[in-house]
C-alpha cells in the first residue's frame, strides 16, 4: 500500500522550511525512524524520519526548495519487500548521502561500525582523497585529511561549530551515520579524557607549533610541577565549567581607615593586617548568605552539593607557580585569626612547606592581584568550586557626595562563577553585598 509522507510540525510559528539535503532515493528500504531529508528553518535544522518502513516510491520534493507544513514530500510502499545492502556494508541512505556529498570527488570510505571505538573511527578515514580537507578547531590535529562521513549537514555543521573532525566521530546509525547525539557524546567523551589525563591521546590534543627558530634564537625550559599541574587544573576548569564574570566596586575607605587604626595593635601581636583578610572575613560572611557559592556540581547524579561548612582558598604568587592554600572554617575566625593564618599559609607557601592536604577542599577562592597594580580581570574557577572572587588595587578617586566631589578610596571587585548554579542575578547580589560588607568596616570587628 502507498502511504505518503508528509512534513510533521517544526516547532511553534513555524510554517515553512527548505530542503537542504534529500537523503534517499526512490527504490531504496527504508526503516522507521530513519532519516529521510532535512529541511531547515529561520530557528532550526532537522531531519525528517521515516513514520514506518517500507520502500520509497516517490520523491516530491528537491533540495532547496521551499515546502509547507503537511506537505507531501515522500511516498512509500509499506508492503514491499526491503531489498538487501549486505554487499555493501551500508544501507540505501547512507550511499544516497556518499553519491551527494562526493558527486565531484573521488568515492568515499565505508564508515566506521556504529561499535566503532574513537581509534577505529579515525583509522577508517580514506588517505587518498584527491583533495586534502583541513581540519581546525581544538579537538582537531592539524593537517589531517579524510573522506566525507554519512552525516546531514546540520551535523556537520554542529561539529565545525564544536571543533571537531567529523571523521572521527562514530556513527550510530545506520551504516555508520553520524547523527548530532553522536557528536555531542564524542566532545563528552574527549573532555572527559582530557580530564583523566594530559596524555590521553585523542583528546584535546595540543596543535602542533611551527619551528621558531625560524625566525631567530630561542631557548626551551621545561615547566615546574606546579606549572603542569595549575596547567592541567585551568584546562580542565575552563572546558568544564560555563563562566561568566561580574564586576562591581566598594568604597573602602573606612576600611583603610580601620586598617591603619588596628595596624600597630596588630603588630604588637606578630600580624600584619592586610585588606586580604578582611576580604577574608566578608566572603566567608557571603557564602553563608548566599548557600549557592558554596556549593559544587555532580554532573554524575544532575545534583548540587551544598557544604555547611566555608573553606576559603587563597591564591599566593610563589617562584614556582601559583598555589592555592585553604583556610578552614573561616566563618569562624575573626579578623586577627585569619590575619595570623593567612600570613603563615602564604609565607610557608613560599617557602614550599606547605602539606598536600593544606592545598584541597576549597569551597570558593580568593585571588588578590591589588599588589600588582591590576584592576579587574576575569579568574578562572578552581574547579570544583563555582566561584571565585578577583581583586584589583584600590585607588583614590573623585566621588560626587552631597554637592561636591570628595576623594574615596574605590576597590575594583571580579567574581566569576558557574552559570550552571549561580544565575546572574544572585552573582550581582552577592557581590553588592560584598561591597555594601566591606563600606561597613564594623562587621569585621563582629
Amino acid at each position: 500500500m502507498i502511504k505518503e509522507v508528509k512534513i510533521p510540525e517544526l516547532g511553534e510559528n513555524i510554517e515553512t522550511a527548505e530542503v537542504t539535503s534529500i537523503l534517499v532515493k526512490p527504490g531504496d528500504a527504508v526503516k522507521v525512524e530513519q532519516a529521510l531529508l532535512e529541511v531547515e528553518s529561520d530557528k532550526a535544522s532537522v531531519e525528517v524520519p521515516a513514520p514506518f518502513a517500507g520502500v520509497v516510491k516517490e520523491i516530491r520534493v528537491k533540495a532547496g526548495q521551499k515546502i509547507k507544513v503537511g506537505q507531501v514530500i515522500v511516498t512509500i510502499d509499506d508492503e514491499a519487500a526491503a531489498p538487501t545492502s549486505a554487499a555493501s556494508g551500508a544501507t540505501p541512505a547512507a550511499d544516497a548521502f556518499a553519491a551527494q556529498s562526493t558527486a565531484a570527488a573521488a568515492p568515499a570510505a565505508s564508515p566506521a561500525p556504529p561499535s566503532a571505538s574513537v581509534q577505529t573511527a579515525a583509522s577508517t578515514m580514506s588517505t587518498a582523497a584527491p583533495t586534502p580537507r583541513p581540519v581546525a578547531g581544538a579537538l582537531q590535529k592539524p593537517g589531517e585529511i579524510g573522506a566525507p562521513a554519512a552525516a546531514a549537514p546540520s551535523v556537520r555543521r554542529l561539529a565545525r561549530e564544536l571543533g571537531v573532525d567529523i571523521n572521527r566521530v562514530p556513527g550510530s546509525g545506520p551504516g555508520g551515520r553520524i547523527s548530532r547525539p553522536d557528536v555531542k557524546q564524542y566532545v563528552k567523551s574527549v573532555v572527559e579524557r582530557r580530564i583523566a589525563g594530559p596524555s590521553v591521546a585523542g583528546g584535546l590534543a595540543a596543535a602542533e607549533l611551527p619551528d621558531f627558530s625560524r625566525w631567530g634564537p630561542v631557548r626551551r625550559e621545561a615547566m615546574s610541577g606546579v606549572r603542569r599541574k595549575t596547567s592541567d587544573k585551568m584546562v580542565q576548569s575552563w572546558t568544564t565549567i560555563p563562566h561568566v564574570t561580574q564586576f562591581d566596586e566598594a568604597d573602602v575607605t573606612a576600611l583603610e581607615d580601620y586598617r591603619k587604626r588596628k595596624a600597630k595593635e596588630f603588630e604588637k601581636r606578630g600580624v600584619k593586617l592586610t585588606v586580604t583578610a578582611a576580604l577574608l572575613k566578608t566572603l566567608a560572611q557571603a557564602l553563608r548568605k548566599f548557600p549557592e557559592f558554596n556549593a559544587s556540581v555532580d554532573l554524575n547524579t544532575d545534583e548540587i552539593i551544598f557544604k555547611d561548612y566555608v573553606h576559603i582558598g587563597v591564591a599566593v604568587d610563589t617562584d614556582r607557580g601559583l598555589l592555592v592554600p585553604v583556610i578552614r572554617d573561616a566563618d569562624k575566625k575573626g579578623i586577627l585569626d585569619l590575619s595570623r593564618e593567612l600570613n603563615d599559609l602564604a609565607e610557608r607557601a613560599r617557602n614550599r612547606k606547605t602539606k598536600p592536604d593544606e592545598l584541597q577542599g576549597s569551597n570558593i577562592s580568593l585571588t588578590n592581584l591589588g599588589g600588582l597594580g591590576t584592576t579587574f580581570f576575569t579568574p578562572i574557577i578552581n574547579w570544583p568550586d563555582v566561584a571565585v572572587l578577583g581583586v584589583g588595587r584600590a585607588k583614590t578617586q573623585a566621588v560626587w557626595s552631597e554637592g561636591g566631589f570628595v576623594p574615596r578610596m574605590i576597590l575594583p571587585l571580579s567574581i566569576s562563577y558557574d552559570h550552571r548554579v549561580i544565575d546572574g542575578a544572585n552573582a550581582a547580589r552577592f557581590l553588592r553585598w560584598i561591597c555594601e560588607a566591606l563600606e561597613e568596616p564594623i562587621q569585621l570587628s563582629l
